[in-house]
């Protein structure tokens, strides 16, 4: 049996999101079967890193392939990618270490969020247009209040496979570029509809419905009030996953860029 670590983009709308589940189609249930297909009658393993909501993208998941098998890891790559649709692709295949666990050994996972300024006709599926102007000074000043070890009770929504709610938030940035307020959000690891809830909540302190202090009463206390401001998948993409010796990127930028008509309209 051989491991292999896989490196995979996907857009999400169309799946139930990463894990696989009975009659639902998920890209987790959809790369078992090309693996399925392409080793035949070889037993097949696949496992995420983490799972990520319905609807939502991957600029980059990890995921590790157990199977017996003498193809080259560039082989294989191919394989998938001439059976696999077009919104799922493997970026890279590499032979890993028997040991190795997308999932357990990670050390760090980062989220961007999308929220677009104006209405799109291309980005539809990828932003969260909010026709409200946003107040991005208090949003970012907010945001700092996640970074640390906090109970994200208020964020997440009842999961059987969790058994704390207790997340490590390493940083969250927040920059404008042209139409595109992006949040990225780092942390150890991510509980169901966490990152959507705190955009949620980061948004109403733009608008000016939520403050500081409601935010920090969400931290320290249990509150049904941020599942009312979920923010919407299209927008939210995981970006990238961090092992051992690894280092997360300093800079970021939009995953699907809505703002270069603005700037060819200037240079015209």
């Amino acid at each position: 049996m051989s491991r292999f670590k896989l490196y995979i983009e996907y857009e999400g709308t169309r799946y139930s999101g990463w894990q696989m589940q009975r009659n639902s189609k998920t890209v987790q249930g959809k790369l078992l079967e090309i693996a399925e297909k392409t080793f035949r009658g070889e037993r097949v393993e696949i496992y995420g890193s983490g799972r990520t909501d319905a609807g939502v993208h991957a600029l980059c998941q990890v995921a590790h392939l157990d199977v017996k098998t003498m193809l080259a890891p560039e082989i294989i790559r191919m394989k998938f990618n001439d059976e696999l649709p077009a919104d799922i692709c493997i970026l890279e295949v590499e032979k890993a270490h028997p040991n190795f666990h997308a999932r357990h050994d990670a050390k760090s996972r980062s989220y961007v969020y999308q929220i677009s300024k104006r209405r799109t006709a291309f980005g539809k599926p990828f932003v969260w247009w909010i026709k409200d102007q946003l107040n991005f000074e208090k949003m970012n000043r907010a945001s700092k209040l996640f970074v640390g070890m906090h109970d994200y009770i208020s964020f997440a929504d009842q999961d059987e496979f969790e058994k704390s709610t207790k997340v490590l938030i390493e940083d969250v940035q927040l920059k404008e570029d042209g139409d595109l307020i992006l949040i990225r959000i780092i942390g150890s690891h991510f509980l169901w509809k966490m990152v959507r809830r705190m955009v949620g909540a980061l948004v109403e302190i733009g608008r000016g419905k939520l403050t500081e202090k409601d935010l920090k009463y969400f931290l320290e206390h249990e509150s049904p009030t941020p599942a009312k401001y979920t923010a919407p998948p299209s927008g939210l993409f995981l970006e990238h996953v961090t092992y051992e010796s690894e280092k997360m990127e300093k800079d970021f930028g939009p995953a699907i860029n809505i703002s270069s008509f603005n700037r060819t309209r200037q240079r015209t």
